[in-house]
Parts: C-alpha cells; sequence; structure tokens
C-alpha cells in the first residue's frame, strides 16, 4: 500500500509545533509525502491544544472544517492528536465521528502505523497524562521561517497551579539530557537556524530531575560555543528557579538574548496564594529588582490572569498597580477560564465574564500607554534586528533580541534587507507594539547591552 499524501495543521503553543514537526518528521521516514494544503491530501492530521476554553473552541471549530474537508472525497481521512485528544479521549470519539482516529500526546509517534493502516480503531488508545520526550534521534520536519527554530528541552510539569490542567495532559516533569540537546540544536544550525528558542513546560527547571549537574546555565554556556548560532532565547522561565548563575549567564553570554518570559500570574497575595503560586507580591518585586539589577537592559515579558475566582476589586488594583510600578516591556493578559478538573473550578466566587472582560481591558489599556512608551525610548538607537522577509502585506520586516517569534511586535525594514541575518538596524519610529527602522547594512552594532 502506497503511503498517502499528508496535511497537518498545529495549533496552541511553540512546544505543540515541535510535536507536529516530529510527526512530520516520522510520516516523511515512512515514505508519505507532506503537503501544504489540506486539498491536496489524502489524509490530514490536526495538532490540537486543549488548554483554555478559547484554544478549545478553535481545535473544534478546525476539525469541523476539515471533516467538511473530508465528506468531499471518499478516500480522505482526519485524524486528531494532541492535547484535546489526551484531555477528552473518549467525549471527542463520540461527538466526533467524523473523525477517523485519535492520538494522545503520549502516543502520537504512531501516526506513520496509522497511515498505512486501512482501517482505524475508533477510541483513542491513550488515558492519562503522557508526553514524548523529543530526542535527536526522532525525525523532525520544521516547519516556519529557516533561520528561526523551536528547541523543546523537557517535557511536562511539576508544579500544581490551581487553575491549569496542563500536568494532568502532559505528566511529570522530564529533561533531556545536555548530550541530546546540544546535538539538536547543532543540526539545526547546520540547517541555516541562527536564532534557537528554548521552550518547555517548565524552562527553568530543565535538568534538575536529572541530578548529573544538568542546569539551564549550563545549557546556555554550551549552546552559546556553537560558533554559526547567533541568539538564543528563553521562553517560560517560572520565576521559582531564576537563580543569580542563570541571570549572570543571560547577562555575559552574548548570544543569550536579554529578554526573559516569565509568568507572574498576579500580584495580590490573597490570589497568588489561591492560585497555589508560591511567591507573595513582596517576593515577586524582590526577584524583579535582583533579575534587573543583574542583566543589565533586560527586557520582561509576564503574563498575567484577571478573574479568577475570589478576584476582588481591591485585588485587581492591586495588580494595575503593580503593572504601572514594574514597567514591563511585555505583557500579555488572559481572562481565567475555568477548566474543569482543575482546583480552581470547584472555587466559590467564580467572576462574572463582563466583569473578566472589563478587567482584561483595563489592564491592556494601562500596559499599552507603557509598551508604548517603551518602543518610542528605542527611537534613534542602532539595534541588531534578524531580518524576517516580508509579511502577507509585502512589507519588510525584522525581529530585536526582545522580540520573541510569533508572541511580540516586530521592527518593519524601510527597504529589503537579507533574510536569515542579524544586521545593524536605526530605529526611526516606533507605535504601540513595532518599531519601524533603517537597515545599515555596513556598520558595525553594539549587541550589549541594549538598555531598554
Amino acid at each position: 500500500r502506497t503511503m498517502p499524501k499528508v496535511y497537518l495543521e498545529s495549533l496552541g503553543c511553540p512546544k505543540n509545533r515541535v510535536d507536529s514537526e516530529i510527526m512530520l518528521g516520522l510520516a516523511v521516514q515512512q515514505g508519505a509525502e507532506i503537503v501544504s494544503e489540506p486539498d491536496s491530501a489524502d489524509v490530514v492530521v490536526v495538532n490540537t491544544c486543549g488548554f483554555i476554553d478559547a484554544a478549545k473552541r478553535e481545535s473544534i471549530d478546525t476539525i469541523l472544517e476539515l471533516a467538511q474537508w473530508k465528506a468531499g472525497a471518499a478516500h480522505r481521512r482526519l485524524i486528531v492528536t494532541g492535547c484535546l485528544v489526551q484531555r477528552y479521549g473518549d467525549e471527542l470519539a463520540q461527538a466526533l465521528p467524523e473523525v477517523d482516529a485519535f492520538l494522545g500526546t503520549g502516543d502520537f509517534q504512531r501516526l506513520p502505523e496509522l497511515l498505512a493502516a486501512t482501517s482505524y480503531p475508533r477510541s483513542a488508545a491513550y488515558r492519562g497524562a503522557a508526553h514524548v520526550l523529543p530526542d535527536v534521534k526522532l525525525p523532525r520536519v520544521r516547519t516556519g521561517e529557516f533561520f528561526s527554530a523551536y528547541l523543546k528541552v523537557s517535557e511536562g510539569c511539576d508544579h500544581r497551579c490551581s487553575f491549569c490542567i496542563i500536568p494532568k495532559i502532559r505528566g511529570r516533569h522530564e529533561s533531556r539530557s545536555l548530550d541530546s540537546v546540544l546535538a539538536e540544536a547543532e543540526q539545526l544550525v547546520q540547517d541555516g537556524v541562527v536564532e534557537i528558542n528554548l521552550v518547555a513546560q517548565d524552562l527553568t527547571a530543565y535538568g534538575r530531575d536529572r541530578r548529573d549537574g544538568t542546569t539551564l546555565a549550563r545549557l546556555l554556556r554550551e549552546l552559546a560555543r556553537i560558533r554559526e548560532l547567533k541568539w538564543i532565547r528563553l521562553l517560560y522561565n517560572y520565576p521559582r528557579y531564576v537563580t543569580d548563575d542563570l541571570l549572570h549567564v543571560i547577562a555575559e553570554e552574548e548570544k543569550v538574548c536579554s529578554y526573559i518570559d516569565m509568568p507572574l500570574q498576579h500580584a495580590s497575595t490573597r490570589i497568588l496564594r489561591a492560585m497555589r503560586r508560591e511567591r507573595d507580591g513582596e517576593q515577586l518585586r524582590l526577584l524583579l529588582a535582583r533579575i534587573r539589577a543583574l542583566v543589565p537592559g533586560v527586557a520582561i515579558r509576564t503574563s498575567f490572569i484577571v478573574g479568577f475566582p475570589g478576584e476582588t476589586e481591591e485585588d485587581f488594583r492591586t495588580l494595575l498597580d503593580f503593572v504601572r510600578e514594574q514597567r514591563f516591556e511585555r505583557v500579555g493578559v488572559f481572562t481565567y477560564s475555568r477548566e474543569e478538573g482543575t482546583p480552581a473550578a470547584e472555587l466559590p466566587h467564580q467572576v462574572p465574564a463582563t466583569v473578566k472582560r472589563r478587567r482584561y481591558r483595563e489592564l491592556m489599556r494601562v500596559q499599552a500607554e507603557i509598551a508604548a512608551e517603551h518602543q518610542r525610548s528605542q527611537v534613534g538607537k542602532t539595534l541588531p534586528v534578524l531580518v524576517c522577509g516580508q509579511d502577507h502585506r509585502g512589507r519588510w520586516f525584522g525581529r530585536t533580541e526582545t522580540q520573541a517569534p510569533e508572541i511580540d511586535g516586530v521592527v518593519y525594514l524601510t527597504e529589503p534587507a537579507p533574510v536569515g541575518q542579524v544586521i545593524p538596524v536605526r530605529i526611526v519610529g516606533a507605535s504601540t507594539y513595532d518599531l519601524r527602522g533603517t537597515p545599515l547594512l555596513d556598520v558595525s552594532v553594539d549587541t550589549k547591552p541594549l538598555g531598554i
């Protein structure tokens, strides 16, 4: 039987994207052909996200849309994988008869055997929390930009935040070996990657479970020795393990971006405790002061949840004041999503949706002013920018080391520049989240510190 043509739709976070790319790699290894449009495919795979309401809705909408594609020809098949399956396997199998097969986060390596099969089992075969730890031996077909890659260093999470379902989906925290991560990084750089974005459910816990001296700081020092690699960025740093050792590495290693993505979730001590985050508002202030003291010019990205059960106007004001005072470079805001199976779902005093939305808008408005001011402070500087090419409207753009792919703003370039290269750009304009700059192709540029 010949292997089919496969189209894969990856939803959710970059960690999910890595799983998708491994699935594509396994499919290609078995002789499948990857296509870029569903209409050219025999099999469509949807890798779902099951994190919060909005993500679940997007996953279901995508599945239903592709079910219509499937109805267009008798031979077409639809396979659904990922977090939503791991979380709701049986219910999905009953609710979505259009789907031919389901694979959870712990058994997506079985995709090639499903592609080769003529008939499928109806139910999702996997139960409980599970993950596949990436390994350099697993094939991977990268999607997205050739010069930038996500590198997953660990899987799972040992924290028990009361609002989060991830540990129940992905299981306990497990780190890859230093050698495995470095070998994959070397491979990526040989493929033309100049920017590596490290991802995990809990990046700062990397290595702790191995008990062999592996730490994130040590990994960064080793990665910085890879010659052609230009930038290393840290995404998803849990506050607890942001050590001085780690901060010194960020400050000292030129290739490590002065960028820390660290979800804080709230600033009211009462709410932080209800969330089962282990720091109170005062400890967060001390941590942020320590980060800024040890890494001059660092850009801090964080995220907050508004409308957590029991959040009063006073708690929300505490959060607003904290954001005004800390002046974060980047902030993401989520309205609390009540997820069954989490302790917070059972808490009394659930906040009405209208109140959540109002608080969301208010916090975003406060942060927009702070962000715009930060952006304006960049005008006149010459910054290193990684040229990304043209967007869907034909505008040339790139990113500074404090702009992570897909979640932060960009630098719009006044003229074309070599894609995949880090070049000096003179910043000539700013909006709330984006910058505008002129490429200077014949001057050198100071890379550190950026000085926000």
